[in-house]
């Protein structure tokens, strides 16, 4: 089905390819990454949940023969089917009954309440987590340089990246959603802080039906931002939370920790846990981050010009965009990306770990003289790995805010963000 002026996304093929092979396919993410659109790509028929015109006659159906939603040419597209959770048994159902593969899409911005009485669905519904836009997608990264071909050992050719820092400030504010990349000028970036608004004062309380308080959501996201791309503790959040909020406590916090998580606003990079050469203690806490850095960046009101002025900061956002990009890019090559730290502060910013056992490591580094220190660590870290059982690293890489994509004599890539793909 056509959809005006769309952009297409990496996870067009992924969803293709998993409606071959399964009989519906569940995609979840945050509100606005483009979910519905990509949807539709492959769709042949669809139904809004949503729709004010229709949306109460959808319920009453959900409510006394669900299966009436489900007829329609296929793959049909169910948009936001959590407001019937319903619709989940019978879809399972369906395809059971079917016995084809490509026959349904849900679209989802929420994980609704947990019901005893719903099915897994393991078989028969398969899950695509969508995220917003990398560089590659919005047409900012050139994609001289592909995290498939490095772990397949092709070597990089050639790569020059025409992003710069000022770019870059730019990017982590603009965000990765589709109509923010479609926009041109200063209202792009606020499409960001529409968004944040709507998390704050309805997103976090309607995922659930508890109200929740718009002003501590409002802390709790300043404070997660003020800790991006940090193995900050629930205690230090709620430290920096009661400065202002002496009443918040940590079963408070964990509630709407959990709240934004099922909104997909939040999404911790957890720690990698290698069998090592030598005895040595593994940090294992996660990794802040938001699924989009701009949700920070608007969160703390924080300007490209801003960023700019304080390049510490800009360091985290940075490596919080990095992040994103590389966890899209890895999707493609069924992998994920976790970190790396152990007791002596020895660091990898991002492993990328392949269900086929294949890794790399890689170290975000904004300016080019910290390549130097982040290679010297991935090759520490390459060292301490037991490579009898976890393998050796497919490649080692410091991605930059630079310019040149460009393997070193001691073997480490270096690769501007501008220049990667999946």
């Amino acid at each position: 089905m056509n959809v005006k002026n769309y952009l297409p996304r990496i996870y067009d093929a992924l969803l293709t390819e998993m409606l071959q092979r399964c009989g519906a396919v569940l995609v979840v993410g945050p509100k606005w990454c483009g979910k519905t659109a990509t949807a539709l790509q492959t769709a042949n028929s669809v139904i809004y949940m949503q729709d004010p015109d229709k949306g109460r006659a959808y319920m009453s159906a959900a409510d006394t023969k669900p299966s009436l939603l489900l007829e329609g040419d296929t793959p049909r597209l169910i948009d936001e089917w959590q407001m019937a959770p319903v619709l989940w048994d019978a879809v399972r159902f369906a395809v059971d009954q079917r016995g084809e593969m490509g026959q349904f899409v849900l679209t989802g911005s929420a994980v609704p309440i947990e019901n005893s009485t719903m099915h897994t669905g393991t078989g028969r519904i398969a899950r695509l987590t969508m995220r917003t836009m990398s560089l590659y997608e919005s047409g900012e990264s050139n994609g001289s340089v592909s995290l498939k071909d490095l772990f397949d050992g092709k070597p990089i050719e050639s790569g020059i990246s025409t992003l710069d820092v000022e770019d870059y400030a730019r990017l982590i504010c603009r965000g990765g959603w589709p109509a923010a990349v479609k926009m041109k000028g200063s209202n792009s970036l606020k499409i960001v802080q529409d968004y944040v608004d709507a998390i704050i004062n309805q997103d976090v309380s309607r995922v659930d039906g508890v109200e929740r308080n718009p002003r501590r959501v409002q802390l709790l996201l300043r404070s997660l931002s003020r800790n991006l791309a940090t193995m900050a503790s629930n205690v230090t959040i709620l430290k920096d939370i009661e400065a202002n909020e002496t009443s918040f406590s940590i079963p408070t916090l964990d509630n709407y920790l959990n709240a934004l998580r099922r909104i997909f606003v939040i999404e911790d990079q957890n720690a990698w846990q290698p069998s090592l050469r030598s005895k040595t203690a593994i940090r294992t806490s996660a990794k802040r981050h938001f699924t989009d850095p701009s949700i920070a960046a608007a969160a703390l009101r924080i300007s490209p010009e801003i960023l700019l002025k304080d390049f510490n900061t800009f360091g985290f956002f940075f490596e919080s965009l990095c992040t994103r990009d590389m966890r899209i890019y890895a999707q493609v090559c069924d992998g994920e990306v976790l970190h790396y730290r152990d007791k002596n502060e020895l660091e990898a910013d991002m492993i990328i770990a392949l269900r086929d056992g294949r890794w790399a490591a890689v170290e975000v580094k904004l300016g080019n003289n910290q390549i130097e220190e982040g290679a010297a660590h991935l090759l520490q870290l390459a060292q301490k790995i037991n490579t009898a059982k976890m393998g050796n690293p497919s490649f080692l890489m410091v991605i930059t805010g630079g310019e040149l994509a460009y393997q070193r004599a001691d073997g480490v890539y270096v690769v501007p963000i501008g220049c990667m793909k999946d």
